[in-house]
């Protein structure tokens, strides 16, 4: 019984995988025009469906809304009272159908047409209205669904996946990158995954900086009241010209007993390893555990000399755990 049952599984993903690779081998010059229409679209891209196509509108707008293009689903049965009017001539309206006969859009496709609104068809049938009402006309390849043929899986499926290639299309042809992504995103374990150098370092007063002439004895004094292991060693101008760890120092002290009146320049790390504001914490702690350090310098608009803040590995830790 149980290999029977894991079979059943194994086949209902087969059939899902088969449905895919032929809506891979489908997608044509109608992809195309649909991604240049959207992108050009100056109001809202709405997706409606009837049934699971309707469940598959919802996630499609989701995801679209998340990349960058503002995006809602209605109902086609409310459409039917009254929610029409949330369609305007200046929106995109994507109707999903896998027979593209349904009752429920005949309404729509005929406010569409009668407003000019531009309709692209989602569709598995060539000789369905839908197909031949669209202004651009997607077409979905036949499949075959899990249940006997009748439960629609397989081409609920292909409905999604080419959802979410129209959606990361037109996130690429935007030009919408991780930190347009992170703005939608501010919260929960995605929003701390986005999070960028500026969201964590410290700044300012906080900032544990000491000038290269300074003697050790008032560099250790900044070293103890910062806590954070290591030291910013700046010029005359303000420019960084190294940092000086705790591992700098017990090096130093193995070599000499009085380090008192010594200069901090001649024991500091030279060309520290620093990171620009917009990078990902997540790859900042890659680095570090690379590069064994446990503090990093912040600089920004690629002016690697002028540090606006510092991270310790624990700030990241404490984030991306």
């Amino acid at each position: 019984m149980k290999n029977e049952i894991n079979e059943i599984g194994k086949n209902v993903i087969d059939l899902q995988i088969k449905a895919l690779k032929k809506l891979k081998n489908s997608i044509n010059d109608s992809f195309y025009q649909a991604v240049k229409v959207i992108n050009k679209c100056k109001s809202k891209v709405i997706i409606c469906g009837v049934g699971k196509s309707g469940r598959i509108a919802s996630k499609i707008s989701a995801t679209l809304s998340s990349v960058g293009t503002p995006s809602f689903s209605i109902s086609a049965s409310d459409c039917s009272h009254g929610d029409l009017g949330r369609i305007t001539k200046n929106d995109i309206l994507i109707l999903i159908s896998y027979s593209g006969n349904t009752d429920e859009l005949k309404n729509i496709i005929k406010y569409a047409k009668s407003n000019k609104i531009t309709l692209i068809g989602i569709v598995s049938n060539k000789d369905s209205n839908l197909y031949k009402s669209a202004n651009i006309k997607i077409l979905i390849p036949e499949v075959r669904e899990s249940g006997y043929g009748i439960v629609p899986t397989s081409s609920t499926t292909a409905q999604l996946s080419l959802g979410d290639a129209l959606s990361i299309a037109l996130m690429k042809k935007k030009g919408f990158g991780r930190l347009d992504f992170k703005k939608f995103h501010p919260a929960g374990n995605l929003g701390n995954k986005l999070k960028t150098a500026s969201d964590i370092m410290l700044t300012k007063n906080r900032i544990p900086f000491v000038k290269e002439n300074d003697l050790m004895k008032k560099a250790l004094k900044v070293l103890n009241k910062k806590k954070l292991g290591f030291l910013v060693v700046k010029n005359d101008l303000g420019l960084n010209v190294g940092v000086f760890t705790d591992g700098d120092l017990k090096r130093l002290m193995q070599k000499k007993r009085a380090i008192n009146n010594l200069k901090i320049k001649l024991f500091m790390t030279k060309k520290p390893y620093v990171v620009e504001e917009n990078m990902l914490a997540s790859e900042i702690l890659t680095q570090m555990n690379k590069r064994k350090i446990t503090n990093v310098c912040v600089f920004k608009n690629q002016n690697k000399k002028k540090i606006i803040g510092v991270i310790h590995i624990h700030n990241l830790l404490n984030i991306l755990k």
